[in-house]
């Protein structure tokens, strides 16, 4: 068993950036290198983590000319951009940790796993919400049989209001030309986990849903392009000013204000605002990527399953309703409510884990997602990721299916 485990970063952004934090929490790994084209992000990145100087590249290709260099390669470049990286680095022996979506088309995501399986090297996909201590509880309870058979499920994903706008309207995921579908880039996640947490296979799947908000003519009247030259700034939810300046009055500074700008000042945060993307009205936007979709899925047996995803709620963990044949389970995220139909209710708290956001760490799930997958580079035992490439490429599939079901009006057989 090493006692260290070698990790390269390919990506040094939010993600790229969390993760390489969590693995040298673990105390079991070490970040050696990181390959970035960003010189200033780049530069940060090596001086938090003291990436020797031969282990620093402008570029990822760079690095097929040279020995392997790590145990790990976390993958954590734009979504895009997935693919190749993936490929060619399990081509050369590098274990896999990739940020979700796995990528942008059936095709790159089938090349991935077909890559890992050939190199026979780990791959884990970033699914970060099977691995927080209320969804390992969670699992535990429904795999008990306390409540039964699983029969139905809720499941609502509040993106929130402000996230919405940063991420997807102003941000690298507004766009489906630039990087995916709505229900790829953000909900993946929890496609993948109702699929945990019912252990059935999908069947059917029928959504409906739309751009509502962010559009061009619910534009306010008077309402300018930008923020700061706004004369209805203050009465709009979606001030960018509004959004992200209370952030830096936070120690870390950090996400989502670190997507925003480098320099976390005031007058920094002003200038980007005044001159980038984030400054821009959520109304006078490229975006095209929906703001509110439900999913409606039918499992092996006739079990079903209902998800939302909206922007128009706080930023939070996600609700779920189960319903069994013996029980049913409420959950918040953070506390579990079980009605045992014998025994009564029962409350049931897993332990506070932080907010839900990426900022949080996703309530354990990031810290718990690295945890797992250093420990089985140490032991040798995949069987410590809780999903592996087939399984991730199923999820995803549900995934198109289900955007292939909002476009066309129709329920799409898996």
């Amino acid at each position: 068993m090493p006692e260290q485990v070698s990790v390269l970063i390919v990506g040094a952004g939010s993600r790229g950036r969390n993760y390489a934090e969590a693995a040298e929490r673990t105390g079991h790994a070490r970040v050696v290198a990181v390959a970035e084209p960003r010189p200033e992000a780049r530069e940060v990145f090596v001086a938090q983590h003291s990436v020797p100087a031969d282990g620093v590249f402008e570029d990822w290709r760079h690095l097929l000319d040279q020995p392997r260099l790590a145990d790990v390669a976390v993958v954590a470049t734009q979504d895009k951009d997935h693919v190749e990286p993936a490929v060619e680095l399990a081509n050369r022996g590098y274990h896999l940790l990739l940020e979700k979506p796995m990528a942008t088309s059936e095709a790159d995501c089938e090349r991935i796993v077909r890559a890992a399986e050939q190199a026979d090297v780990l791959l884990a996909v970033c699914h970060v919400l099977r691995y927080t201590p209320y969804s390992r509880a969670l699992k535990q309870i429904v795999d008990s049989g306390r409540i039964g058979d699983i029969v139905s499920v809720e499941h609502l994903e509040p993106v929130g209001w402000w996230h919405q706008a940063h991420s997807y309207v102003r941000g690298n995921w507004r766009r489906e030309d630039e990087s995916s579908f709505m229900l790829m880039t953000k909900s993946c996640h929890d496609l993948d986990w109702l699929a945990y947490i019912i252990g059935r296979q999908a069947k059917k799947v029928s959504s409906f849903g739309g751009l509502y908000e962010f559009r061009p003519e619910r534009k306010p009247e008077g309402a300018a392009d930008r923020c700061l030259d706004c004369a209805v700034e203050s009465t709009c939810p979606y001030s960018a000013p509004k959004i992200y300046t209370p952030y830096l009055d936070r120690p870390d500074k950090g996400w989502p204000l670190s997507i925003v700008t480098m320099d976390r000042t005031a007058e920094g945060l002003m200038t980007a605002l005044r001159e980038g993307p984030y400054g821009r009205c959520v109304y006078s936007c490229d975006n095209d990527v929906v703001d509110h979709q439900v999913v409606n899925i039918e499992y092996t047996d006739g079990v079903t399953a209902s998800f939302t995803m909206t922007a128009f709620a706080p930023a939070a963990h996600r609700k779920t309703r189960i319903f069994g044949t013996r029980g049913s389970i409420d959950g918040d995220g953070e506390t579990i409510a079980v009605h045992d139909f014998l025994t009564g209710p029962e409350v049931i708290d897993p332990g506070a884990y932080g907010g839900a956001t990426a900022a949080d760490g996703h309530g354990g799930g990031d810290q718990g997602l690295v945890d797992a997958f250093i420990d089985a580079i140490r032991t040798g035992d995949p069987g410590l990721i809780l999903t592996d490439g087939r399984e991730s490429l199923d999820s995803h599939r549900l995934v198109w299916a289900a955007e292939r079901a909002r476009r066309t009006g129709t329920v799409v057989t898996l």
